[in-house]
């Protein structure tokens, strides 16, 4: 984005901590719509407003600054992440209003290329750009208010795992860590050329061949990385053990932890949950990459045991990342067991 350094901590690590939230929104006194089928008390990942007996309209929106120099795909990945979240409800995406905060001094060439990389990523999951609101900010930031439809028997929620669910994870962790990196000069251009293809893979792949399976909890994992969302989806109702061999993650992350590129954000999202959180063995790697911010990440699933050989089958068929990390278990003393 020209000479200047604009990705100084965006993407999904400029997120408020879900401790803090969540004292906020306790608070509020909110009308109550009886139609509301999901709203924020579920830390799910968009509402849900029931507008026919078998029909919702799903409603989200995410922003956030650069995590990029090139203002294209920067795009990109802000569109990718604020349409993730309707995929994670099970709805199809179908309008979507920019949010765009410019500096007046800027090139306004910067901010059309923006646009241009979120509406190609609009165009390609066959979601129409129908708007948007725009305002002067002493920093640029870009993103989405996405609305979708969903069947209301086919809402996934993040909150209803089973025991016997096997846990699977649809893109690597490490984003967070490779992006700082980056920021100093450290980062190899095929492990980056990863992350950003990563970043900007559309999760409505992912949702689609899930779809046809019994999967009773669904999320994505973004800014609060793998253990927050993690330990949402349990909700104090179930515990989980993760095979710590198994979490998948991009090259040279273990060299970035070495190095501590690491974030201010991974360290909130620890201290969110670390109370819930037992590692069988020592292991200081692991633990930042399980807490890592994502921006743009995979989709995290709990699906029944039965149906496992047939997802892996039908992913490895579509030639999509798939991978078995863990199994839901009864309630525990705490939420995540994390072994080998």
């Amino acid at each position: 984005m020209s000479e200047k350094i604009y990705c100084q901590g965006g993407g999904c690590s400029a997120k408020l901590g879900a401790k803090k939230l969540s004292r906020i929104l306790e608070k509020i006194d909110k009308y109550e719509d009886p139609d509301l089928l999901v709203g924020f008390d579920s830390h799910d990942d968009a509402s849900v407003l029931k507008i026919t007996e078998d029909k919702g309209i799903v409603s989200t929106l995410d922003f956030f600054p650069p995590m990029v120099e090139d203002p294209y795909l920067y795009g990109q990945i802000a569109a990718t992440n604020a349409l993730s979240d309707v995929y994670a409800m099970g709805g199809v995406p179908r309008t979507a209003l920019n949010i765009v905060c410019f500096p007046d001094e800027e090139d306004l060439n910067i901010l059309g290329r923006i646009i241009e990389g979120g509406n190609d990523k609009l165009k390609e999951a066959h979601v129409t750009l129908s708007g948007g609101h725009s305002i002067r900010d002493t920093s640029i930031k870009y993103g989405l208010s996405v609305t979708g439809i969903v069947d209301v028997d086919s809402i996934k929620t993040n909150n209803n795992a089973q025991t016997g669910d096997v846990l699977i994870l649809t893109k690597k962790l490490g984003v967070g860590m490779t992006l700082n990196a980056m920021r100093m000069k450290d980062a190899a251009p095929e492990v980056l050329d990863d992350v950003f293809k990563s970043m900007t893979t559309l999760n409505k792949y992912a949702a689609e061949l899930l779809k046809p399976y019994d999967v009773h909890a669904l999320t994505d994992v973004t800014g609060f990385g793998l253990m927050v969302h993690l330990n949402e989806m349990l909700d104090h109702k179930k515990s989980v053990l993760l095979y710590g061999n198994n979490i998948p993650y991009f090259r040279d992350c273990p060299y970035y932890v070495d190095e501590f590129y690491l974030s201010g954000a991974a360290q909130t999202n620890r201290n969110s949950v670390e109370k819930e959180v037992v590692f069988e063995k020592e292991n200081f790697f692991l633990e930042e990459i399980m807490y890592d911010p994502q921006t743009s990440g995979g989709l995290l699933a709990s699906v029944a045991k039965k149906d496992l050989d047939d997802i892996l089958d039908a992913f490895k068929e579509a030639g999509r990342e798939c991978y078995v990390i863990g199994e839901v278990v009864d309630l525990k003393d705490k939420s995540i067991y994390v072994g080998e």
